[in-house]
């Protein structure tokens, strides 16, 4: 699969923390060529959130577009699936080029299950929780992922502010999996900016998604966006 070398580094990645940019905040009348251009700016991923209208209120794209914007960039393509039932399509997502599959633990009656198959494919497989949902929940699910995506916003929209409560949830999961030695990206969507990103990485995370703080202004600032971010993270 494409670029999959600092999924297979973890403790080297854990010192360098990974940006994926999530175009949901892109212009999507010409998200090939928006792919390319954040791609160029130096994000380590591409974060795809998939919506199907019913797990969440909003409806955003599937395989086929995922399969047109691929050859746009040799990053990692990191597939965010927030829809019901998503073991039916994980086959789709896979021949479309992803090479990181997340499912939402409340949308899956058999996670584990899922969750292994998506490995099979030769991908690697995220779980992920909406607010509401303790952590306590994932326990289980240590032996069966690759990442733990905490969602820090009530999923659907892009552009929301982080809520304070899911910081301390982000805590829990680093002594989590600290206490069970597992090597297992730890990854926040929702709200992400200069300001607390510093926070997030010192609270546990190790993959940063960020959308708006990085497509904010257009093509032109995508690096400075970028390196604001990082050099915010790189900070004492």
């Amino acid at each position: 699969m494409l670029g999959l070398l600092k999924f297979n580094t973890y403790k080297k990645v854990k010192k360098n923390i990974n940006i994926a940019a999530s175009i949901l905040s892109a212009d999507f009348s010409k998200l090939g060529k928006e792919v390319y251009e954040v791609d160029k700016a130096g994000c380590d991923m591409i974060h795809i959130d998939v919506m199907d209208g019913s797990f969440v209120p909003n409806i955003t794209i599937g395989p086929s577009v995922i399969s047109k914007i691929r050859p746009f960039s040799k990053k990692p393509f990191d597939v965010h699936l927030m829809i019901n039932d998503p073991a039916r399509h994980i086959d789709d997502f896979v021949a479309a080029g992803a090479d990181l599959i997340t499912i939402h633990y409340e949308a899956d009656k058999h996670p584990i299950r899922t969750l292994d198959y998506i490995r099979s494919k030769g991908v690697k497989a995220g779980i992920a929780i909406n607010p509401a949902t303790p952590p306590t929940v994932l326990e289980s699910l240590l032996d069966y992922c690759d990442l733990i995506l905490i969602m820090l916003v009530n999923p659907g929209f892009g552009g929301q502010k982080t809520i304070p409560s899911q910081i301390e949830k982000l805590k829990v999961l680093s002594k989590m999996l600290k206490k069970h030695n597992k090597q297992i990206f730890l990854e926040v969507d929702g709200g992400v900016n200069p300001k607390n990103i510093k926070t997030l990485i010192n609270s546990g995370a190790n993959l940063i998604v960020a959308g708006n703080s990085i497509f904010n202004g257009g093509p032109d600032y995508y690096a400075k966006n970028i390196k604001k971010l990082k050099v915010t993270q790189d900070k004492k």
